[in-house]
């Protein structure tokens, strides 16, 4: 007679790849995530259009970067998925299904990090996919005016990935919020004031230190990444992207650490 034994929190057959199968097909099959997945395209696919089709040489606009004009949807988009990444998390708990979540995986962690590794995958995918066409569609209209552009010009490709990764990294910060404060509106109402409305009062200050500091806040460091010329006074793409994925890696960190702590 054989004895199975299993590591202490481990359920048998529970691997990360059917985790990973579990959080995609749970991700899918709400209305939220097509509600605010169509959302969030339409915002940036409308306002490029919008914006490539209304855009006059003389009108004022010459000196804008060509990628942020025909992106500029996406900060409508961005706070869409946002919500969604919220929603992702914070859902849960708004409904009690983290209870079965928890109790089918009982080390808890792997459904945490299953639930950022999809929406971080399906949320670039998405972005960059939208961004391109947007891009290029506005692209049809810019044709003879001083906007016009192509994607092999120089740090246009580069931009329109960055913006993508820069709507990802923010939503994986929502995402962080939503899973720590495990409510829907706290979360949110965290997003909207500590990340859009906070630096925009601290850039009230008059302090070159406030100044500094504001480079690396994630909207502003997204700003940079999704822009095809330098940006003065930002800092560099570089230092944008990493100053993201730290805010992304310390949104994440916090409710690992509940989930620890905590009995759900």
């Amino acid at each position: 007679m054989t004895t199975t034994t299993t590591t202490p929190g481990n359920a048998p057959g529970i691997t990360p790849a059917r985790v990973l199968r579990s959080e995609w097909h749970k991700l899918w099959t709400v209305r939220s995530t097509w509600i605010t997945v169509l959302t969030a395209v339409a915002f940036l696919l409308g306002v490029g259009l919008l914006m490539g089709a209304t855009y006059t040489s003389d009108g004022g606009d010459s000196d804008v970067d060509t990628v942020v004009l025909t992106l500029y949807g996406s900060r409508l988009g961005g706070i869409a998925l946002a919500v969604l990444g919220i929603l992702v998390t914070a859902g849960e708990y708004a409904t009690g299904t983290v209870r079965a979540s928890l109790t089918a995986v009982p080390r808890r962690l792997p459904v945490l990090w299953a639930k950022a590794a999809v929406y971080t995958a399906m949320v670039f995918a998405l972005s960059l996919t939208t961004a391109l066409l947007t891009f290029l569609t506005a692209q049809v209209f810019l044709d003879d005016t001083d906007q016009a552009a192509s994607l092999t010009d120089d740090g246009v490709l580069a931009a329109v990935a960055g913006n993508a990764a820069g709507v990802t990294l923010l939503g994986v910060i929502a995402l962080g919020l939503g899973a720590a404060l495990r409510s829907v509106p706290g979360a949110i109402g965290a997003f909207v004031g500590g990340v859009l409305i906070v630096p925009e009062v601290l850039g009230m200050l008059p302090y070159e230190a406030v100044d500094t500091a504001l480079r690396y806040f994630p909207t502003q460091a997204a700003g940079v990444l999704g822009s095809s010329t330098a940006l003065p006074g930002a800092a560099s793409p570089g230092a944008a992207l990493l100053a993201l994925l730290l805010w992304a890696s310390a949104a994440l960190a916090v409710p690992t650490l509940l989930l620890k702590r905590r009995d759900v």
